[in-house]
């Protein structure tokens, strides 16, 4: 029992870190719409996950969907962040070369 959950812990690390490297990666390319990809297969994901709320009595249970489509988007929010960051850093850079073609 003890090797099946260390085995399980370093495989979820290894597909969190193989992840947040290919996000990365994906987003510093010159083109935008690569580093977008990640984000929206989790958003669908999520959509998915709140797609199988389903109706119990004669109530709607909002909450449970609220919350399936709440923290199901979680790793949406942090892949968005990586890509942000990595655009702005991009952008500056431009930036930067443009002002020292100027000065030239």
């Amino acid at each position: 029992m003890l090797i099946a959950t260390i085995v399980m812990w370093v495989v979820l690390l290894v597909f969190v870190v193989g992840g947040t490297a290919l996000q990365i990666f994906l987003s510093r390319r010159e083109k935008r719409w690569p580093g977008l990809l990640l984000p929206g297969v989790t958003f669908l994901y999520a959509a998915a996950m709140a797609c199988n709320v389903g109706r119990v009595g004669e109530t709607f249970p909002w909450g449970a969907l609220l919350g399936a489509f709440g923290l199901g988007n979680i790793p949406t929010v942090i892949l968005l962040a990586i890509y942000f960051s990595c655009r702005e850093k991009r952008r500056k850079r431009s930036e930067l070369d443009k002002m020292q073609i100027d000065d030239l």
